[in-house]
């Protein structure tokens, strides 16, 4: 395990006790919000992660590489960013239903 890694770990471990970090909630945002989240992403996310999503200065969003990535850790990934990485946190952009909405999305096929 890098030491990144292990950081993070007690990072979501840390916030998971406070109560920081919930589970996602269930519920889709309005199609309006939905196209606004995927520009984001596509947009946002891509200049790290890769246009296509395939990679870049961040990891791959793909389904194949996100499968055994617990859902609770990419969201607060998402929502609060990783500390001492270049992944910055996105909680002033959407809310934490939101995050969980583009992760559901990411492990499976992201929209257009």
């Amino acid at each position: 395990m890098s030491a990144s890694n292990f950081v993070f770990g007690l990072f979501l471990l840390s916030t998971a006790a406070l109560g920081l970090v919930r589970p996602a909630i269930a519920g889709e945002p309005a199609p309006a919000r939905q196209k606004e989240l995927v520009h984001l992403v596509r947009q946002d996310c891509g200049s790290c992660h890769g246009m296509t999503l395939n990679g870049g200065l961040g990891p791959a969003l793909l389904p194949e590489t996100l499968r055994d990535k617990p859902v609770e850790g990419l969201v607060a990934t998402i929502y609060y960013g990783r500390p001492g990485t270049p992944m910055p946190p996105w909680k002033q952009f959407m809310s934490e239903a939101e995050a969980a909405w583009i992760v559901d999305k990411l492990m499976t096929k992201f929209p257009q």
